[in-house]
């Protein structure tokens, strides 16, 4: 008797569980757009080229079409359709739209769960193949326009936003910090009181 090709697997996919049966060959990207119908990530190369499937594992950056869904079961994903918080635009999401960080927009999905993941790999001191000064005692180094152009380098967009994809993501990550300082500076006055 061969051993069965498919099985049925429990996706969490922006907070909510999703149990369907796949091929063990399906990939995420078709996973999430063919079986869930969740189209805002796109099918781009097809690849793991252009970035245009991007999104979110464990908060970490996954080509969607080269990760199989097998793999991702048990392991928090997060699509575009889960960055917003209802209504309200997530600040990466706005900064897109005020500052034309796109065009067509078909990239647009995977440029901004990258860019998520680029703000937080960034505040929590990651280096990029661009960083000056690595040494852990150097701190966290600053968020040029040099460093998101190699940290958002794996997202490609065919119209040429990226003069405006820089400055949008390096206004979301300057609003991020600004949340950061606010919020600690509220722990340190509740602390004292």
């Amino acid at each position: 008797m061969a051993p069965s090709t498919s099985s049925a697997i429990t996706l969490n996919i922006n907070g909510e569980k999703y149990t369907l049966p796949v091929d063990h060959r399906t990939t995420l990207l078709d996973a999430l757009r063919e079986h869930l119908e969740l189209t805002g990530t796109k099918k781009g190369c097809d690849q793991g080229q252009c970035g245009a499937c991007t999104v979110l594992l464990d908060g970490r950056r996954a080509v969607s079409c080269l990760q199989l869904a097998v793999a991702a079961e048990g392991r928090a994903i997060t699509t575009i359709e889960g960055v917003a918080d209802g209504e309200r635009l997530h600040p990466v999401q706005q900064a897109f739209l005020d500052l034309d960080g796109y065009q067509c927009g078909y990239c647009t999905p995977g440029q901004i769960c990258s860019a998520l993941a680029v703000i937080e790999e960034h505040a929590a001191g990651w280096p990029s193949a661009v960083t000056d000064d690595i040494r852990p005692e150097a701190g966290v180094p600053a968020l040029t326009a040099e460093e998101i152009r190699e940290r958002m380098s794996g997202n490609l967009c065919r119209c040429g936003a990226y003069v405006s994809i820089v400055r949008a993501v390096a206004r979301a990550a300057e609003e991020a910090a600004e949340a950061d300082a606010a919020a600690v500076g509220t722990e340190v006055k509740e602390a004292a009181a």
